[in-house]
């Protein structure tokens, strides 16, 4: 039996085969913060139902995210392996020593002794201000899942990656669910539609947290019934 294609190589392949700098508006994206943080909804909801464990881990690691973010902390693949290592909950995660697979071991991401390499210098390039953001953002999650760094926990790193990215430059999406669906190598075509779909959310926070600024305070049952009644003291 022939061993299955390296999904990595096809991967870098395609890589250079989009043109990142035109598959989504090229204008800047000026700072939006939802609000609610959308990666750590996720992890509260759905994964807390499943894995209560779980859940505090990736928020554990989210934090840690969110405040290397705040420092400037560009991506690079000491960020992932500090990430997992609060992830898994282990003391270190060394980068994988052999070929990894995923889908079902459909998909095998090879190593080279210039894997490593190319993978600082993959997510070197989400600092590149000549791609826009939602590019850079898309490119780092594919980068995350195709390099493949890790053992083990791989898959929830992918948010996590594209979340920072677009966190250094003071974007925060409310809402990540649809982003985590399959995603395959040797899609070009998916890959700058994982980039429009980052535009959307972003646009998509940004309008729901224009219309929360000017949406006017709630008013109480008791102000719309006029006040207080005499004698029922004050209306804090």
């Amino acid at each position: 039996m022939s061993e299955s294609p390296d999904a990595l190589a096809v991967w870098c392949r395609v890589r250079q085969q989009v043109d990142w700098s035109t598959v989504v508006p090229a204008d800047p994206v000026p700072p939006v913060r939802g609000a609610v943080d959308g990666l750590a909804v996720r992890y509260d909801g759905p994964v807390r139902r499943r894995d209560p464990a779980r859940a505090d881990r990736l928020l554990t690691a989210l934090a840690r995210s969110r405040a290397d973010a705040a420092r400037g902390e560009p991506l690079g693949p000491q960020l992932p392996a500090s990430w997992q290592r609060l992830v898994l909950g282990v003391p270190e995660a060394p980068f994988r020593d052999g070929d990894a697979f995923a889908k079902g071991g459909r998909e095998r991401y090879g190593l080279t002794p210039h894997t490593w390499r190319d993978f600082t210098g993959c997510l070197r390039e989400s600092t590149d201000a000549a791609v826009p953001l939602p590019a850079r953002a898309a490119r780092a999650y594919l980068d995350v899942s195709f390099f493949h760094p890790f053992t083990d926990g791989n898959a929830r790193l992918f948010l996590m990656a594209l979340a920072h990215v677009l966190d250094l430059e003071d974007v925060r999406l409310d809402e990540v669910g649809p982003l985590p669906v399959a995603r395959y190598p040797d899609d070009p075509d998916g890959a700058a539609d994982l980039a429009v779909l980052v535009t959307v959310l972003i646009r998509a926070t940004r309008r729901r947290a224009a219309r929360d600024t000017h949406r006017p305070p709630p008013v109480s049952p008791r102000a719309k019934a006029g006040g207080p009644r005499p004698g029922s003291g004050p209306a804090w």
